[in-house]
C-alpha cells in the first residue's frame, strides 16, 4: 500500500478495526444469500478483539507485520464492497443469482482468513495470549462452506428447468412469481412486482452493456417469465392500455382484420418484423437474435449496407419496439372485436374460439384484453344456450385457456352463470365432462393453492357433488384423479359434502374423517343415518371400516351412543356387517348397554333391535361372542331379556325391540330356551302379551309361546280356557298377512297336549280346525308343517266321528298331495295322518268272504282289493280310493328315513290280520315291496326293523314268497349274518321272516342255523 510505512501502525490498527465493525453490521442487513453473510458478519465481529489486542500491545514493525495488516485491509474493503454491492440489489435479482453471491461471499472469508492467518504469523510473541482464539478463527475462516438456503435452490433450480424446457404458460409465471415473492418477502402486488422486474431490466442492461451475453439472455428470460403474472401486470393499466387501442381501431372499417407492419419494423436480416430490435453504430436496425448470429458467423458488416462496421455495440431501439408492440396491440384489438362480432351473430363459432386461442398463444396480454372487451361473457353465454355437443365442448377447451393461470378470469367466470354451465356440463357425454371438470380444476386453483372461496362456493351446488362422485366410477383416470382432489378439498371446507358424496355412493371420505377425526364422527353419523342404502351399499360401507369407530362411540356421550346405535341398527340390517360387528367386539358392548339399569330408553330400544338383527340369520348363535370369538353366555342373556319385560312399564314403547331379540336368540337352541324358562317362568312373563294393544307385540309373543310351549305347555292351557283367549288364539291361526304368527299359532297347538278333549272341542266349535285347514291350503312349508302336527289333535283313531268330520272338510287330497310336494317333514306327517285314518278304515267296512286269490271275480260294484268291500274316501276312509297309494310307494324310494319310516307304517295299514294276502296282492302289484326289500341294504336299524314287520305281514301269502323269496333271502341272510351288538332285536326279526320264506322253501337255509326264534 502507498504510503503505508509512514503511517502509525496504531493508527492503521485503528482505521482497520473501524472498516471491520462497519462491514460486520452491513453484512448483518443483507436479506438474500443472509445466512453467509451473517456467517461472514460473525466472523468479522470476531476479528475486532483481534485487532483491539494488538493496538494494546507494541506491535511488531517488521515489514512482514505490515504487508500483513495491508492484505487484511485489502480483503476487508473487498468485504465492504461485495456487502454494498448486494446491501440495495432487487430481491428478485438476488434470488435468482444467491449461487453466485455465495460463492463470491464464501471466497471473499476464505481470503480474510488467510490473512488473518499471516498477521497472527507476523505478531505470535504479542499474540501470545489470544494465540488460541486467533488460531480457531483463521481455520475456520479459511475452512468455511458456504451454500443457498433449501428453499432458494429450489426454486433456482425450478426457474433453470423452465427457461431449459421452455415453460412459460401463465399458471407457472403465477406459481414462480409468487414462490420468489414468498422466499424475498415482497408482497404480491403489481407495484411491488413492477418494482423487482424494473430492477431485472436495470441488470440486464448492464450486462449488455458489459457484454456479458450470458447474463443478459439469462436475465431477459427470467423478465420474459415473470412477466406473463398476473401480478406482473397493473390490471387499470391494461385496461386503459386496451381502451385507448380500441380508440385507434374505430377508425377502420368494421371489416377490417389486419393492419399492415410498416417497413421499418421489418428486420433488415430477416424481413420479418422484429420482436426486440437494436441498432447498429450505422443507425441499421435488426432483431437482436439475427444480428448476433450475424456477427457470430464471422460479418463485421452492416447487413443492410454491407458498411465495414468500426464497432460491434448493439444498443436496445426502445421506441421502436414500442412501436411494433403498438402495432401488434392494434391487431390483436382488430381481431378481438371481429371474434365478438362473431359470436354475437354466431357466425363460425368453431373458427371463432379457434381464433381466441391463437391469441392467448402469441401474446399472454389478451387474456386481459379478451375479456375486457366482453368475449368471454359472450363465449359463457353461449355454452348455457348452445344444444350441440361439439360447440360446448370447444367452448370449455377455450374456457379453460382463457382462465388457465389468470386469477381475475377465473374470478369474472366463477361469478357468472357460467359456473353453473360448467358444473352442468359434468353431466354430459365423456367428452363434454372431461372438458368440463378439466376446466372446473383449473377455476379452483389460486395463487397459492386451491381457492377456497370457489371450493366454497362449488359445495353450495347441489348438483356438483353428485357430478363429481360419478367421475371416481368412470374409466377415465385422469378425471377421476381430478374428480377426487375436488371433492377432499371441498370436504375441507364443507363437512357437509362428505354426506352428499356418501348419499351417491362414495364411503369412504366419510369412513376415512370419522377413524382419522374423533371430533367430527358426530356429523359423519349424523350423514350415516340420514341414508337411505340397499344391502350392496350397506355392505360398502362396512368394508369401508365404519363400524369399528361407531363401537368406539358407544363409550362416549349420551349423544355419541344414540347416534352410533342408530348407524349400527341400520348396518346391522346386512349381513356381513354383523360379522363384522361380532369380530370387532361389539356385541358385549350392546349387551351392557342393554341391560345397565341407568340407561336411558331410547338407548335400549336401539340395542334391542340390534341384537334383534345379529340373531335374525340361522347362524346368529355364532355372532354372539366376545372379541376374541369365545362364545358368550346365551342363557344369561335370554334370562335378562325376560327381566327386562318384567321391569318395563306397558308404556314403554322398547318392549317390542326387547321381544324381537328374545325371540332371534330363542331359536338357537332348544336346550337354552328349556334353562331359561325353568329359571325365569317365562311362560306366564309372555303369555299376558298376547293381550297386548300392539299388534306386532302380540304376533312375536305367540311366536315365542310355541317355542316355549315345547318344554311347559301346561301353562299355556290353563290361560287358554280364560276368557277370549281360545279366540285369540284363533285370530292368530286365521292371520293370512303374517305367515310366521300362522306358524306359530299352529307349532303352540301342536305342543299343547292331544289329551285336553275340551280345549279341542272348543277349537272345533271356534273355528279352529277351519282355520288349520286354511293354513294347510294356503299357509308356508313351516306353517303347513305345524298344522298337520296340530291336526292330530283332531284325528284320533278311537273317534271316527271326529275324522269323518275332517274327511268332510276335505282332509284327504291335501294330505296326498303333501306326499307328492310336501318338505320331508310335511311328507312325513301327511304320511302319518294317513295311518290314522286308515287304521279307521276296517272298522267301517262289510268284507267280502270270498277266498283270497290273485283275482277277483266280477261284480257290479268293483271291491277294494286291499278291504274287499265296497270302499270310498267318504264312508271309509280308504288310502287306496283317496289315490294315495302312489305317494306312499314313493316315498320307500327316497332313502329318506323320516318319510320311509311313516310310509311304511302307513302301507302296513293295508295288510289285514285277517286277510293279509289282499293286501300284500295290492302291495305287489302297486310295485312296493322291491323298495321295501331295498330298505334293508340302507336303512336306519329301526327302519330296517319297521320293514321286517311289514314284510312279515306279506310273507304270510306263499304267491309272495314265491315271487320275491330269492330276492328277500339275500337280504335278510345279510341282516342275521351281521355282528350286532344289544339285544339281537333286528337278527330276531329277520330271523323269523326268514322262517316264513323257508316254510314254502324245498329245503332250508343253513345261513340261520343258530339264530334264536
Amino acid at each position: 500500500m502507498v504510503g503505508l510505512e509512514i503511517i502509525p501502525i496504531g493508527t492503521i490498527l485503528a482505521v482497520l478495526t473501524n472498516q471491520v465493525l462497519k462491514t460486520a453490521h452491513a453484512a448483518a442487513d443483507v436479506l438474500v444469500g443472509k445466512e453467509s453473510f451473517k456467517i461472514l458478519s460473525k466472523h468479522l465481529f470476531d476479528i475486532e478483539p483481534v485487532l483491539k489486542e494488538l493496538q494494546l500491545q507494541e506491535l511488531n514493525e517488521s515489514q512482514a507485520a505490515r504487508a500483513a495488516l495491508e492484505s487484511l485491509e485489502s480483503d476487508v474493503k473487498r468485504a465492504n464492497n461485495l456487502v454494498e454491492k448486494y446491501r440495495n440489489r432487487g430481491r428478485f435479482y438476488l434470488l435468482v443469482k444467491c449461487r453466485y453471491i455465495v460463492g463470491e461471499v464464501e471466497q471473499v472469508t476464505r481470503d480474510i482468513g488467510k490473512s488473518l492467518a499471516a498477521l497472527s504469523l507476523a505478531n505470535t510473541e504479542v499474540l501470545t495470549r489470544i494465540s488460541d482464539q486467533v488460531d480457531r478463527l483463521q481455520n475456520e475462516m479459511q475452512r468455511v462452506e458456504f451454500e443457498a438456503s433449501r428453499s432458494q435452490l429450489q426454486i433456482v433450480e425450478k426457474l433453470d428447468y423452465a427457461l431449459r424446457e421452455q415453460k412459460l404458460d401463465q399458471a407457472f409465471a403465477n406459481d414462480m412469481l409468487e414462490e420468489i415473492a414468498r422466499a424475498v418477502g415482497v408482497p404480491v402486488e403489481p407495484s411491488e412486482i413492477s418494482k423487482e422486474l424494473a430492477s431485472i431490466r436495470k441488470e440486464k442492461e448492464e450486462a449488455a452493456s458489459r457484454k456479458e451475453r450470458a447474463e443478459y439472455i439469462f436475465l431477459e428470460q427470467i423478465i420474459e417469465l415473470l412477466s406473463r403474472a398476473d401480478a406482473a401486470r397493473d390490471y387499470e393499466g391494461v385496461k386503459k392500455q386496451y381502451f385507448e387501442r380500441v380508440q385507434v381501431i374505430e377508425r377502420y372499417d368494421s371489416r377490417e382484420r389486419y393492419i399492415l407492419p410498416l417497413n421499418p419494423f421489418l428486420c433488415s436480416i430477416t424481413g420479418v418484423v422484429m420482436v426486440d430490435p437494436v441498432s447498429l453504430c450505422t443507425g441499421t436496425t435488426c432483431e437482436r437474435s439475427a444480428i448476433e448470429d450475424w456477427f457470430h458467423n464471422g460479418n463485421r458488416t452492416d447487413p443492410e449496407t454491407n458498411e465495414v462496421l468500426e464497432e460491434t455495440t448493439l444498443r436496445s431501439n426502445i421506441p421502436l419496439r414500442q412501436s411494433i408492440e403498438e402495432w401488434r396491440e392494434l391487431n390483436y384489438c382488430l381481431v378481438i372485436r371481429s371474434i365478438k362480432e362473431n359470436l354475437i351473430t354466431n357466425y363460425d363459432v368453431h373458427e371463432s374460439l379457434s381464433l381466441i386461442q391463437a391469441l392467448m398463444r402469441e401474446n399472454s396480454i389478451n387474456k386481459d384484453w379478451i375479456s375486457i372487451g366482453g368475449v368471454t361473457d359472450v363465449v359463457i353465454s353461449i355454452l348455457g344456450n348452445s344444444n350441440y355437443k361439439e360447440a360446448k365442448l370447444k367452448i370449455l377447451i377455450t374456457l379453460k385457456d382463457v382462465v388457465e393461470g389468470h386469477a381475475r378470469n377465473k374470478e369474472k367466470v366463477a361469478e357468472s352463470q357460467g359456473w353453473d354451465q360448467i358444473i352442468c356440463c359434468l353431466g354430459g357425454d365423456s367428452s363434454t365432462s372431461k372438458a368440463a371438470i378439466d376446466l372446473l380444476y383449473e377455476l379452483l386453483q389460486g395463487r397459492s393453492g386451491w381457492n377456497k372461496s370457489f371450493c366454497k362456493k362449488l359445495s353450495q351446488n347441489q348438483n356438483a357433488i353428485p357430478f363429481l362422485v360419478t367421475f371416481l366410477k368412470g374409466s377415465d383416470n385422469d378425471s377421476a384423479e381430478a374428480a377426487e382432489k375436488i371433492l377432499m378439498e371441498v370436504f375441507k371446507i364443507n363437512e357437509e359434502s362428505i354426506t352428499t358424496a356418501a348419499r351417491f355412493g362414495w364411503y369412504k371420505p366419510l369412513v376415512d374423517r370419522m377413524i382419522q377425526e374423533p371430533d367430527s364422527r358426530l356429523g359423519m353419523v349424523k350423514g350415516i343415518v340420514s341414508l337411505e342404502l340397499n344391502l350392496l351399499e350397506l355392505k360398502e360401507l362396512g368394508e369401508e371400516g365404519v363400524i369399528p369407530p361407531l363401537l368406539e362411540m358407544l363409550c362416549g356421550s349420551i349423544e355419541s351412543k344414540d347416534l352410533s346405535l342408530s348407524a349400527l341398527v341400520k348396518l346391522a340390517g346386512c349381513p356381513p356387517n354383523k360379522r363384522i360387528i361380532a369380530e370387532s367386539g361389539g356385541v358385549p358392548l350392546i349387551l351392557d348397554l342393554t341391560f345397565s339399569t341407568r340407561m336411558r330408553t331410547f338407548i335400549t330400544i336401539k340395542c334391542c333391535e340390534i341384537l334383534e338383527k345379529l340373531s335374525f340369520d340361522e347362524d346368529g348363535i355364532d355372532l354372539f361372542v366376545d372379541r376374541e370369538g369365545n362364545q358368550l353366555e346365551l342363557d344369561s342373556i335370554i334370562t335378562n331379556l325376560l327381566a327386562l319385560q318384567q321391569s318395563f312399564n306397558t308404556g314403554y314403547n322398547f318392549r317390542k325391540p326387547a321381544l324381537r331379540a328374545l325371540l332371534g336368540i330363542c331359536k338357537f337352541e332348544t336346550d337354552l330356551i328349556k334353562k331359561a324358562i325353568l329359571a325365569a317362568n317365562s311362560v306366564s312373563l309372555i303369555l299376558p302379551l298376547l293381550d297386548d294393544s300392539d299388534s306386532e307385540i302380540r304376533e312375536t309373543a305367540i311366536n315365542l309361546l310355541f317355542l316355549f310351549s315345547q318344554h311347559e305347555p301346561d301353562g299355556v292351557v290353563e290361560y287358554l280356557f280364560r276368557p277370549r283367549r281360545l279366540e285369540a288364539l284363533i285370530g292368530f291361526l286365521e292371520n293370512d298377512e303374517n305367515d310366521n304368527v300362522r306358524m306359530a299359532a299352529a307349532g303352540l297347538l301342536a305342543n299343547l297336549p292331544k289329551s285336553e278333549r275340551e280345549l279341542t272341542m272348543k277349537l272345533i266349535e271356534l273355528g279352529g280346525l277351519d282355520a288349520i285347514i286354511s293354513i294347510l291350503r294356503t299357509g308356508t312349508m313351516e306353517a303347513k308343517e305345524n298344522a298337520l302336527s296340530a291336526l292330530f289333535r283332531f284325528t284320533d283313531p278311537t273317534n271316527i266321528e271326529s275324522q269323518r268330520d275332517l274327511v268332510k272338510r276335505g282332509i284327504y287330497p291335501l294330505l296326498v298331495n303333501f306326499l307328492n310336494t310336501g318338505s320331508v317333514t310335511a311328507k312325513a306327517r301327511a304320511a302319518a295322518f294317513i295311518a290314522d285314518l286308515s287304521m279307521s278304515t276296517p272298522k267301517l267296512t262289510i268284507v267280502s268272504k270270498s277266498p283270497s286269490c290273485w283275482f277277483f271275480k266280477s261284480s257290479r260294484v268293483p271291491l277294494c282289493l286291499a278291504h274287499g268291500s265296497i270302499c270310498s274316501v267318504a264312508t271309509t276312509f280308504c288310502l287306496i280310493e283317496a289315490n294315495a297309494l302312489p305317494g306312499l310307494i314313493k316315498l320307500l324310494h327316497g332313502e329318506v328315513h323320516a318319510t320311509a319310516y311313516e310310509a311304511i307304517q302307513t302301507l302296513s295299514t293295508l295288510v289285514l290280520e285277517d286277510f293279509p294276502q289282499r293286501g300284500a296282492i295290492v302291495l305287489h302289484k302297486n310295485n312296493a315291496i322291491t323298495p321295501l326289500l331295498e330298505i334293508l341294504n340302507w336303512g336306519s336299524d329301526s327302519l330296517k326293523a319297521e320293514a321286517l314287520g311289514l314284510l312279515e305281514k306279506v310273507f304270510v301269502s306263499k304267491e309272495m314268497v314265491e315271487y320275491y323269496g330269492t330276492t328277500a333271502r339275500l337280504r335278510l341272510i345279510g341282516i342275521t349274518g351281521m355282528n350286532i351288538y344289544g339285544d339281537g332285536h333286528l337278527r330276531r326279526k329277520a330271523a323269523k321272516v326268514l322262517s316264513l320264506l323257508e316254510r314254502y322253501s324245498r329245503s332250508s337255509s343253513s345261513a340261520i342255523s343258530g339264530v334264536p326264534e
